[in-house]
């Protein structure tokens, strides 16, 4: 996978793409499930499992239990298997490229970053006065006018589309065009709205590492795979690391960081972010990056080596790794 700002640009593009995706499947009828009708729509196709027909004597049990089988534990079993299968290989790659929901969490972050210095109310400091790049990061607390807003804007996007996956898009869109939403759907809309705000507003990346099942269960398979992809450090170049402002920390949206063991780094999305940071800041040593991706039998050696770190702190709940560096000193 590459690692370059073209490769962050590429990630960009997925993510608004698979957006777009998100907001439209229900439109096109390409994946909801109707309410009104009681059954899935795959690809404006009706995806039932016959039980009318069972119920009213039309199909036989054999029938229904093949449909069983076919239209629903079958594809379950299927799409499960080639989920599980990418994050056994590659990790939370479905988070950091694709998902709607962390693309909201970056966009709200840079834009907290730009009022408050840090990109999480959270964070206990601000990160550094500039970017890795050498470029003054200013902040101006005139960005929450645009944080709060938008925060809003995402919350009541995703409660509409979220809707109209439950009942007729055209109904859901009608209504609210004619600001003639039935009671359901405006309560619907609301709490959802409301929920979402402030989940936006305070969770972000709380959510994706601690309440996200789709997280959490790429996080366990990936955790099974000594040799998967994971961003590695190389500690013989610890020496590197000495000025530098730990930008690979403050660049990552789950708040993790990069240059520690693979277990502290249960929630990482793969997206990429502190590579890019660590490789901007490296751009003129002729060695490159500290931190690239490693897998097969650099990850394994890695995990060997407690991710290629000398020591840990022994309050590793703190996620302070320490890195006994040939420089002399340790690195945070």
């Amino acid at each position: 996978m590459p690692v370059l700002a073209e490769a962050q640009r590429q990630r960009v593009l997925f993510q608004s793409g698979f957006f777009i995706l998100f907001l439209f499947a229900p439109v096109f009828d390409l994946l909801r499930f109707d309410l009104t009708q009681g059954h899935l729509i795959v690809f404006g196709q009706p995806w039932t499992l016959g039980l009318d027909d069972y119920l009213a004597g039309r199909i036989s049990n054999d029938q229904m239990t093949l449909n069983i089988l076919l239209r629903l534990i079958l594809p379950i079993l299927l799409l499960a298997a080639i989920f599980l299968g990418i994050a056994w290989r590659w990790g939370r790659l479905y988070c950091g490229w694709l998902c709607p929901h962390f693309s909201v969490v970056e966009t709200i972050n840079q834009l907290v970053r730009k009022a408050s210095g840090k990109p999480s109310l959270w964070d206990k400091k601000p990160g550094p006065p500039w970017h890795p790049d050498g470029s003054p990061a200013p902040t101006d607390a005139r960005y929450w006018l645009l944080a709060l807003p938008l925060a809003l804007a995402f919350a009541l996007l995703w409660a509409v589309a979220l809707l109209t996956y439950l009942l007729p898009p055209a109904e859901v869109y009608a209504n609210l065009f004619h600001l003639t939403p039935t009671r359901n759907q405006a309560l619907f809309i609301g709490a959802a709205t409301t929920v979402l705000f402030l989940e936006f507003t305070f969770a972000r990346h709380l959510f994706c590492r601690y309440a996200c099942a789709v997280g959490m269960f790429q996080s366990l398979v990936w955790m099974t795979n000594r040799s998967a992809m994971v961003v590695g450090f190389p500690r013989q170049r610890a020496c590197d690391c000495v000025g530098c402002q730990s930008f690979c920390d403050h660049a990552c949206p789950m708040r993790l960081k990069p240059r520690t063991i693979k277990r502290l780094m249960f929630a990482c999305t793969q997206c990429g972010q502190c590579i890019a940071a660590c490789e901007t800041v490296q751009r003129d040593n002729p060695e490159g990056s500290l931190l690239n991706w490693i897998d097969g039998q650099q990850a394994l050696q890695a995990d060997g080596e407690q991710g290629l770190l000398a020591a840990v702190s022994p309050k590793p709940l703190k996620f302070k790794p320490i890195i006994a560096s040939p420089c002399g000193k340790g690195l945070g």
